[in-house]
């Protein structure tokens, strides 16, 4: 008797794994429910999915860091939080890619270029960046509560779901925030000169201390973002200076680009092209194709099927002197003679034949 799919399905050796390495739940208690803090509703519990897991298992790794506040202790911080502060509007980030590679360009031709600020980029006030550090790290509060009260057990699923609702808020924020202090590590990497850096590593350096320093910048201390971040990057454009250089005296051989290189596009395609020269001759040979006699010479002879490889194969002009016919006369007996092959290609295999049209457009060309 055969079973069904679903219970096939829950009984299966992947569903077995993901159970395994899934991080439990436990079902609360009457007494630990109790009355639902304002906080809790926003979050409904419900069955967690695969993504839901995977961020549970990261915010129980560690407990959560986060910069305090005393807006955070209040009885209606949530709401005064997210419901009284208004927005802040989300960069647009869309410039970024571009701008990377023409700096790029620019670096390698003049390291003394300046680039203005890309357009997309927004410039915050002291106030817009105390609303945005202020929802981050009262998600990464709430989320540090719960880890509190869970202390080394398990969490409930009503505490599992807030958790993770908490987690990708500041998450939402943090890359806000990043985004929008983009044009900064530009401007830092802009002012710094290190002739043995890449520019990119040193852009991709310069966003790993940006977002550090999104974690640990206190708001509440009344300086702007941009002074706390703006050291954290040149020092860390500092760091990776220091270990470059360590590193090309350890191992002082030239870069060959030549190694970073692959041929394996040029292998397939001299592959391809010699599968479909090996077809098309078979073809030929075994006249698959239904060729006249005179269609066969014409062919052999205008692509060297039946002469040593070292030879290179006749001029329209020379097999019309060979067959007695002028040189217009070959390439309507050859373009006759092609299509019959083409046909023939495409009965066997399709793909070998777009290859071999291929090679022969090249050929003719």
């Amino acid at each position: 008797m055969r079973q069904p799919l679903d219970m096939i399905a829950q009984d299966s050796p992947l569903a077995r794994m993901r159970k395994r390495r899934s991080l439990p739940t436990r079902k609360a208690s009457p007494a630990e429910l109790g009355p639902r803090s304002p906080a809790s509703t926003l979050v409904e519990s419900s069955p967690l999915s695969d993504a839901d897991r995977q961020d549970l298992k990261a915010i129980m790794a560690e407990p959560m860091d986060f910069i305090d506040s005393p807006e955070f202790h209040r009885s209606d911080a949530a709401h005064r939080i997210y419901n009284e502060l208004p927005e802040v509007m989300r960069p647009d980030v869309s410039w970024y890619r571009p701008l990377m590679d023409d700096l790029m360009r620019v670096r390698e031709r003049d390291r003394t270029s300046r680039v203005g600020r890309p357009q997309g980029s927004i410039i915050l006030t002291g106030a817009q960046e105390r609303i945005l550090f202020l929802k981050f790290n009262f998600a990464r509060f709430r989320v540090r509560e719960i880890q509190t009260e869970i202390a080394a057990g398990l969490p409930t699923d009503s505490q599992a779901s807030e958790m993770i609702h908490w987690f990708r808020i500041a998450d939402r924020y943090r890359r806000q925030i990043a985004e929008t202090n983009l044009a900064l590590v530009l401007a830092m990497a802009k002012r710094v000169r290190m002739g043995e850096v890449e520019f990119a590593d040193l852009v991709s350096e310069g966003n790993m201390a940006l977002l550090r320093s999104v974690d640990k910048f206190d708001c509440g201390r009344g300086f702007k973002f941009s002074t706390y971040a703006c050291r954290a990057i040149l020092k860390a454009f500092s760091r990776h200076g220091v270990k470059t250089s360590k590193y090309r005296q350890r191992f002082p051989t030239d870069f060959d680009p030549a190694f970073e290189k692959s041929n394996h596009l040029e292998t397939v395609r001299a592959t391809s092209e010699r599968d479909s020269a090996e077809e098309v001759k078979h073809i030929v040979d075994r006249n698959v194709a239904d060729l006249s006699d005179v269609e066969r010479t014409v062919i052999n002879h205008r692509f060297g099927l039946d002469t040593p490889t070292d030879r290179p194969p006749l001029t329209l002009e020379q097999v019309g002197h060979l067959i007695g016919v002028t040189k217009e006369r070959v390439r309507q007996i050859q373009n006759k003679a092609l299509e019959k092959i083409r046909l023939a290609l495409e009965a066997a295999d399709p793909d070998l034949a777009r290859a071999a049209a291929e090679r022969v457009a090249t050929s003719r060309n």
